[in-house]
């Protein structure tokens, strides 16, 4: 596969990849989200997300120490279930979810940036910034991985640095208590169905760390280097997540963090650094989320050409010159545009969160019923992933239904038309075949 230049990626580019990708939504789209389900308890909540994710990522990092790939969970499900409907729907489930994601954090660009210009983020100029926001993302990608790897871990560390300055302000303006602000609202009770959807949201803000075995044949010494990149990524942004959870928690109040919900990490500024701390603030958030999407249309796009090359998905070139790669990224790129236009943040995100529990669902269950003995898998950890995936997505499906039902729809009609769709398009291409074989 000429496409992809093996030993191109180093431990600490792929470390940045996954940051990239995992600190941009997490801590600034999702932060408001999570507290408004969770309640007071929504610090803690990321603590059990990022367990919830540990167990999960083991399957991951098993299926790349075996088979290091850049087509990553598109291989690893092809290895789990043949080259049949359910590998090339469940990657095309990721594939979506990821998506999906990008969209999430390009709107989350468009409303903290109007933080500068006190403009109302109702207007339309959230899904311009947005648009332009990913067609930035398009250009740097056409530019090649040594860019992209470079670009990714120095902006992941400026970002990430930000955070803590930004966190370890907020606690010392709160004389660095972690108790939380005092609230005028009466917004704390939290059942515990809605705790646990929850943890949902905070399982999407890790979710990250698959960008890293998308890449896994390109990485310097992938069986021993993916795994060491997936749990460093992981506790770096659990440990990021954490600090500023509690920098917002003790400087505003549960009720504030709520309404200001898709740009709470500005307004939780204003308190330790005034009107500049609402700049600063803004300005990580316009680093961290044009990383994250830079970092995450690299990998969604080499997933998909992993499973164009698989004859695993219909590709068309619409007369565009170029590799597959290059056709792929288009596709991603137009899709999150048209969702981040489509569907405000709160949304956004509890469709990604369905199509991933979903997805990483179908992958622990391959791993467990097929797979556990080729890749020296532990059955009960790989089950545990698969469990605590359905008392999670459970538990959100159920809170959904009770508030925003459309949601839910949306996710079962997405996950439908995938499904059918590729069992159509696997269905023509084998009697195709079929045919050849036959002249």
């Amino acid at each position: 596969m000429s496409e992809y230049k093996k030993n191109s990626l180093s431990l600490l580019g792929a470390i940045g990849l996954g940051t990239g990708v995992m600190i941009s939504a997490g801590i600034f789209a999702l932060l408001g989200q999570i507290a408004a389900l969770a309640g007071t308890w929504f610090p803690i909540i990321f603590i059990v997300g990022g367990v919830v994710t540990g167990f999960s990522a083991y399957s991951y990092v098993k299926m790349s120490n075996e088979y290091p790939s850049a087509g990553g969970i598109g291989m690893f499900l092809a290895k789990a279930y043949g080259q049949g409907t359910v590998t090339a729907a469940a990657a095309m489930l990721m594939a979506v979810s990821m998506v999906i994601n990008q969209s999430l954090v390009a709107r989350t660009f468009g409303t903290y940036t109007l933080q500068i210009f006190n403009i109302d983020e109702t207007t339309y100029l959230v899904p311009a910034l947005a648009v332009g926001l990913l067609l930035f993302a398009f250009l740097i990608n056409i530019s090649g991985n040594s860019f992209i790897q470079t670009f990714t871990s120095i902006v992941s560390l400026l970002k990430i640095l930000g955070l803590v300055v930004f966190a370890m302000g907020g606690l010392w303006a709160a004389g660095f208590s972690i108790t939380p602000a005092e609230s005028s609202g009466g917004t704390e009770d939290a059942t515990i169905a809605s705790m646990i959807a929850a943890v949902a949201l905070a399982i999407l803000s890790f979710k990250g760390f698959t960008t890293i075995t998308n890449s896994g044949s390109e990485i310097v010494n992938p069986n021993r280097n993916i795994g060491r990149a997936i749990v460093a990524s992981i506790s770096i942004s659990l440990f990021v997540y954490l600090l500023v959870a509690w920098g917002v928690f003790s400087n505003l109040p549960l009720n504030e963090i709520i309404a200001a919900q898709e740009y709470s990490l500005a307004e939780a500024a204003k308190p330790a650094f005034g009107n500049y701390g609402v700049w600063f603030t803004v300005a990580i958030a316009i680093i961290a989320t044009v990383s994250g999407i830079i970092a995450s249309v690299f990998a969604v796009s080499r997933m998909l050409a992993m499973l164009t090359d698989m004859k695993l998905i219909p590709h068309k070139h619409f007369g565009m010159p170029g590799r597959i790669q290059k056709h792929t990224l288009v596709y991603t790129i137009v899709l999150a545009m048209v969702l981040a236009v489509v569907f405000d943040l709160s949304r956004i995100a509890s469709v990604g969160a369905i199509l991933y529990l979903v997805m990483d669902m179908i992958v622990h269950w391959g791993v467990f019923k097929r797979l556990r003995g080729k890749v020296k898998a532990n059955p009960a950890i790989v089950m545990t992933a698969f469990i605590l995936d359905g008392i999670v997505l459970t538990a959100f499906v159920w809170v959904k239904l009770m508030n925003d039902w459309l949601i839910v729809a949306v996710s079962i009609v997405f996950i439908i038309v995938i499904f059918i769709g590729e069992y159509v398009f696997l269905k023509n291409r084998n009697s195709d075949e079929d045919e050849g074989h036959a002249h």
